[in-house]
């Protein structure tokens, strides 16, 4: 195994000037295959993150030269009701999204895990959505929860349920938009679940046999416990997913009221692209970026730390 010492001196300039001429050749190779992804996530990220940080401290419309304002943006930004509406709509969709998204992924991943006929069709088929693209779903989804001519309002017809306007009643809006979330990411997320499941010792499952353990005992004290990391990474991808929901709200409210009734349907993105790209206020759209960061940054942290309680990391030692 190499040591660190081994690791520091592969990047050291001895090594990539090459103390042969394969050596070097296998070094300038690396760098060149790092290179346009390094230098993408350089201009294309890195350096948008820098700007964006230091115009939330600015008053900038995009036209005029930027003038630097402090924290006056923060403060605009704890006394914005639109903002905090913003954010109870956000925090909505995470507890809908979050637990329906992981044990419906979870369920078909178990079943896709059995030997049936055709289950490559069924895992391909369950996949197809995370390919799709989220502009189209969103428009065949805003068709189906039409309210007059709507694929789902002429289903429920059937049990006396006539015209659900899902898409401009407040109580209802965040309805569609947290279906096609979890429509569009289950297959993902099953697949990961696949993995994991795939990973776990068949002879636990033979001990816990032996020992008379019902499928419901195998699944709580063997399944459980071994998909936890799994688990957990899937919860964490969840959530800050969920913090960035945008194209649906933009495309399954634009016919109705953008942003949903009385901003009902509005996120933090969304909120983020009106006050940027519709207000121009640059300056006051860094700073809902920045907050946005600091609120995933502060509960990617948290499940990090509740892990501990929860999370098994089988042991490899010995």
């Amino acid at each position: 195994m190499a040591t660190q010492t081994d690791l520091q001196s592969t990047w050291s300039p001895k090594y990539l000037l090459g103390r042969t001429p394969l050596s070097r050749r296998r070094a300038l190779w690396g760098l060149a295959l790092v290179a346009p992804n390094t230098l993408g996530l350089l201009f294309f990220f890195g350096i948008p993150v820098v700007l964006s940080f230091v115009t939330a401290f600015h008053e900038w419309n995009g036209i005029k030269p930027p003038i630097f304002n402090g924290l006056e943006n923060f403060q605009t930004l704890l006394n914005d009701p639109k903002f905090w509406q913003a954010l109870g709509n956000t925090l909505k969709l995470v507890l809908i999204t979050v637990p329906i998204g992981t044990l419906l992924s979870l369920s078909i991943a178990i079943l896709l895990n059995q030997r049936l006929h055709g289950r490559s069709f069924f895992r391909t088929l369950y996949f197809l959505p995370v390919v799709t693209s989220t502009v189209a779903a969103s428009i065949v989804w805003a068709w189906i929860f039409q309210a007059h001519y709507g694929l789902l309002n002429n289903l429920l017809a059937g049990f006396g349920l006539l015209d659900l306007n899902w898409l401009t009643r407040p109580d209802l809006v965040l309805i569609p938009i947290a279906v096609v979330t979890i429509w569009q990411r289950v297959g993902f997320y099953m697949i990961l679940f696949l993995a994991g499941l795939q990973n776990v010792p068949r002879s636990l499952y033979e001990a816990a046999l032996i020992d008379g353990a019902t499928r419901w005992q195998r699944f709580r004290y063997i399944t459980v416990p071994m998909l936890s990391p799994t688990t957990f990474l899937i919860v964490v991808l969840s959530v800050i997913g969920s913090f960035q929901i945008f194209d649906q709200v933009f495309i399954m409210t634009a016919r109705t009221a953008a942003g949903g009734v009385g901003g009902s349907a509005t996120t933090l993105s969304y909120y983020l692209y009106q006050k940027g790209f519709v207000g121009g206020e640059f300056g006051y759209a860094s700073a809902i970026g920045l907050a946005m960061f600091a609120m995933m940054l502060a509960v990617t942290i948290f499940q990090l730390r509740l892990q501990r309680r929860w999370v098994y990391y089988e042991s490899t030692d010995g």
